[in-house]
C-alpha cells in the first residue's frame, strides 16, 4: 500500500468511533448468542438454522444449491459441507435440478420441516429478548432504515436480502 493511500483516509472522529466500536461488539456477540440458544434447544448451529429456514420459505421448500449459497452468503463448499450433514440427519435432501443438469438441488424434508418449526419459537424469543424488545419502536424503525442503508452498500443486488418482507 503507497503511504499516500494512508495519508489520505480520513480518522474517525470519537463519536464515529465509539458508534464503530459498539456496533462491532454487537456484531461479535449476536452470532454467538444465536448459537448458544439453537445448540442448546434444538441441536443446530445458527448457520444449520438459517439454511433450514431458507429452505422453509423456498417454493416446494426447494432451492438450487448455488441460489441457497447465495442467499446464504456462504460458500458452496462451506454449504455442500453443512447440508451434506444435515442430509445425514434427515433434515435436507439433495437431488438433481430438473431443469439444469449441471445444478444440485436442497430440499427441506418432512422431519427438517419439523425441526424448523420447533426452533422457530426459542430462537424468536432469543432474538426479540436481546434485540428488539431493548428497542423502542422508534429505535426498531432506525434499525431497519440503518440495516437498510448499510445493506445497500454492502449488498447491492440484494441478496441477502431477497427474502425480507416488504418494507422490513
Amino acid at each position: 500500500m503507497d503511504t499516500n493511500e494512508t495519508d489520505t483516509v480520513q480518522g474517525l472522529n470519537q463519536a464515529q468511533l465509539q458508534a464503530w466500536m459498539r456496533f462491532v461488539a454487537v456484531v461479535e456477540l449476536v452470532p454467538g448468542l444465536l448459537d448458544s440458544q439453537l445448540q442448546r434447544d434444538s441441536d443446530l448451529s445458527h448457520f444449520e438454522y438459517y439454511v433450514l429456514a431458507m429452505l422453509s420459505e423456498a417454493p416446494n421448500q426447494t432451492l438450487q444449491m448455488t441460489g441457497l449459497s447465495s442467499m446464504t452468503n456462504s460458500s458452496l463448499p462451506r454449504l455442500s459441507h453443512v447440508v451434506r450433514r444435515l442430509e445425514e440427519r434427515g433434515l435436507v435432501q439433495r437431488s438433481p435440478c430438473p431443469t439444469d443438469r449441471r445444478a444440485t438441488n436442497a430440499s427441506l424434508t418432512a422431519e427438517g420441516w419439523a425441526v424448523v418449526q420447533e426452533a422457530a419459537p426459542g430462537h424468536i424469543r432469543t432474538v426479540r429478548e436481546n434485540v428488539i424488545d431493548p428497542l423502542t419502536d422508534e429505535q426498531v424503525a432506525q434499525l431497519n432504515a440503518i440495516s437498510n442503508q448499510l445493506l445497500q452498500k454492502l449488498d447491492p443486488t440484494n441478496r441477502l436480502n431477497s427474502g425480507a418482507p416488504e418494507g422490513a
